[in-house]
């Protein structure tokens, strides 16, 4: 998000002047506001910028990219004399200079600069212009060359923590202003542009980047790569380790250390160009050419991530097929939703998590059926309700537009409401239409309307109350108790849910189990026989044991008859069913089982699945088990994961700035990224955040950043 200055006829990229984000006025004809994005301290609204190019080396050895970039800027306004970039303090700026080519300036001319404090995720590149040669509508071209240390958005693994434990790995995450420590930039989702890459490695290393073109010279040992279709800055994306790759589609590859790739081809088989298909039919053409889809090591500090052309997704989902399906869906969504339209400013990610959650439902509805979709909807409509049990209604992280101040990194502020509240709003949205297939049809359109622009939700709403026009002159906006201004500025849960009955096949039975076992004595044998859970689908006994999880601590008697029934059969499922039972576990102090609890901790190193289980290994009498695994496993953890692990063990305060996480982010299953300090005063909603933090286990294993 850009922190903008005080200029109200300034434009963005695209040069569409924007409304504050946040603004209230929901109708057309609302007055519209200059965009304000308090994440970002560039002067964005300045200039356009056209296209930028970087040109890098990756230097595995001291864990360094060093470089330049070049960013093709047109500036918009009279008297611009200076550029303001958002960098971060582990960029070291060598020098920058500048050409306008056709003004007298076609050598490079050196430029001087300084850089300020800004936030704790992030700093103030600020770059003096030659004012005489800087006018409205003339191109220039600044090169900034640098270096990158250790910053936030940039993971570098040694061999041991990468999956192969052969060769060393690195990769970014940008999501959600991670990336201004990878390149100074307009770091908000406001600007968009195209861009070019050049990146030398060593040999025997792959790099892939988000982009929609590439190509290697094996001579040179270096990398190109273009990306001809305009995107954020977040949504810039490098790996580059030992990768190989197998085309499962025309147009999709799946790529992972070699160690990996035949379980991911398996796993994913022709299935992504299905899914393609269906997205298509719903919503059109797939805009971005290609749909590969790379797996990363346990350190990827989200699930998923939708980077244009190349989904990140975390290599530890590989053991739960249904998550893992719906993971990949979602982030294909994100192609239409998020990617192609993208939220203005961080206040509103619900713009893109709410429509890409209701797209992947859509997807997945037409694909698996009605009941697979109302299964898994329930499953995180039920952990929304959790939240809010946890939170209160009155707390503002509930709001869709979540207002925050300046230093607020936004990625503490990405919650299960992004997705979840703001899926609600869309189904909303599609009740409303009267149809399913009317509402595919204004979603095709809106993407057309928009498509590689940035939008807030007054366009969202403007452009449906101009699609249904019956709806507009019914006043429906103003409906009481479903007023739009409710939906985005007020808190609790959602004044609307989807019905959800198709699903009840499925979870009918999980609720009569969940049943049995909360009555005062264990349920008999024969009672149980009649539930085969080895037949339950993944969703549903992950449903059972949330559900359990709530009315936890459970009986002793109940806990030992549970273990017996179930826990030799949770011993060969997928982690998403382990971690759940394992929570149940440590919340009962079920002594009997803790070695599963060892055995889990000392084979999984994501932070997805170990952070939940610390949290609640220390908030019962159990720390002293957490701290003997924590020193028996440290070595294999990422520095950063260590360090979050330190703060819940010996409870040392806010999370070190560089500890990486976003947001992206995708959603469904465990995880969330790392809150980050901050330097300034908080937001209420940032406080009422920090203030969750013993709820940080559910929200680890509910929310997941794909942005």
């Amino acid at each position: 998000m850009a922190e903008l200055h005080q200029t109200p006829t300034s434009l963005c990229c695209c040069r569409k002047s924007l409304p504050v984000s946040g603004a209230r006025c929901l109708g057309p004809g609302s007055p519209r506001c200059p965009l304000v994005d308090v994440a970002s301290a560039s002067n964005f609204r300045c200039f356009q910028l056209r296209h930028f190019h970087l040109d890098l080396r990756l230097n595995f050895a001291v864990k360094e990219m060093s470089g330049w970039l070049v960013l093709d800027l047109v500036p918009v306004q009279l008297g611009v004399c200076t550029l303001v970039l958002d960098s971060h303090p582990s960029l070291l700026i060598h020098s920058i200079d500048c050409k306008v080519p056709g003004a007298g300036l076609d050598e490079p001319v050196s430029l001087t600069y300084r850089v300020d404090p800004f936030t704790d995720y992030g700093s103030s590149l600020n770059i003096s212009l030659p004012t005489a040669a800087v006018k409205p509508g003339r191109l220039i071209q600044i090169t900034v060359r640098y270096t990158t240390t250790d910053g936030p958005a940039i993971w570098w693994l040694d061999s041991e923590l990468t999956c192969g434990q052969t060769r060393p790995l690195v990769f970014t995450q940008g999501h959600s202003v991670c990336n201004r420590s990878f390149f100074p930039s307009f770091d908000t989702p406001a600007v968009k542009s195209t861009y070019t890459a050049t990146v030398r490695v060593p040999d025997g290393v792959t790099v892939l980047m988000s982009a929609s073109r590439s190509s290697y010279s094996k001579q040179d040992r270096v990398f190109q790569f273009s990306m001809e279709f305009p995107v954020p800055s977040y949504l810039v994306a490098l790996v580059a380790g030992e990768l190989q790759h197998v085309d499962v589609g025309p147009r999709s590859r799946v790529w992972a250390e070699p160690c990996l790739l035949s379980c991911a081809v398996k796993k994913l088989g022709g299935s992504v160009e299905r899914w393609l298909g269906v997205a298509e039919d719903l919503f059109g053409p797939y805009l971005w050419g290609r749909c590969d889809i790379v797996f990363l090591p346990p350190s990827f500090p989200i699930v998923a991530m939708e980077n244009p052309c190349l989904t990140f997704i975390i290599a530890s989902i590989l053991e739960s097929s249904e998550f893992l399906l719906i993971d990949v869906i979602h982030e294909i969504a994100h192609g239409w939703f998020g990617n192609a339209v993208t939220n203005a400013t961080w206040e509103e990610m619900w713009l893109s998590e709410g429509l890409a959650t209701y797209a992947q439902r859509r997807i997945t509805t037409e694909a698996y059926g009605e009941a697979f979709t109302c299964l898994e909807t329930v499953v995180r409509l039920d952990a929304l309700h959790r939240q809010l049990r946890l939170l209160g209604d009155n707390n503002p992280v509930s709001k869709l537009q979540v207002k925050f101040e300046p230093g607020v990194n936004p990625s503490t502020l990405m919650n299960l409401f992004t997705y979840e509240k703001g899926f609600c709003f869309v189904s909303y949205l599609s009740e409303l239409s009267g149809d399913v297939t009317r509402f595919d049809c204004f979603l095709r359109d809106y993407i057309s309307e928009f498509k590689f622009k940035s939008v807030v939700a007054q366009d969202l709403i403007d452009y449906f109350l101009g699609y249904f026009p019956e709806l507009k002159d019914a006043a429906i906006a103003q409906r009481e108790g479903l007023e739009f201004e409710r939906w985005l500025s007020g808190c609790g849960p959602p004044p609307y849910e989807p019905d959800l009955s198709a699903g009840g096949a499925l979870i009918r039975p999980v609720q009569d189990l969940c049943d049995l076992w909360r009555s005062a004595d264990p349920p008999d044998l024969q009672t149980l026989s009649t539930f085969d859970l080895s037949a339950w689908s993944t969703f549903q006994i992950v449903l059972f044991l949330d559900r359990m999880l709530d009315h936890s601590p459970l009986p002793h008697d109940v806990m030992v008859s549970l273990s017996g029934s179930y826990s030799s059969l949770f011993d060969g499922l997928n982690a998403e069913v382990q971690i759940r039972w394992l929570q149940m576990v440590v919340r009962n102090t079920f002594y009997p089982d803790l070695p599963r609890v060892r055995a889990f901790l000392h084979k999984h190193t994501s932070r997805m699945y170990t952070v939940p289980l610390y949290e609640d290994l220390v908030t019962g009498v159990m720390k002293c088990v957490a701290m003997e695994i924590f020193y028996q496993t440290q070595r294999r953890l990422h520095p950063n994961l260590r360090r979050t692990l330190q703060q819940i063990l010996f409870q040392t305060g806010s999370a070190p700035t560089n500890q990486n996480g976003p947001s992206a982010l995708s959603v469904i299953p465990p995880a969330s990224p790392p809150p980050s300090s901050t330097t300034s005063q908080q937001s209420p909603a940032a406080t009422a955040t920090a203030a969750a933090g013993t709820t940080a286990s559910i929200a680890l294993r509910d929310v997941n950043v794909s942005a």
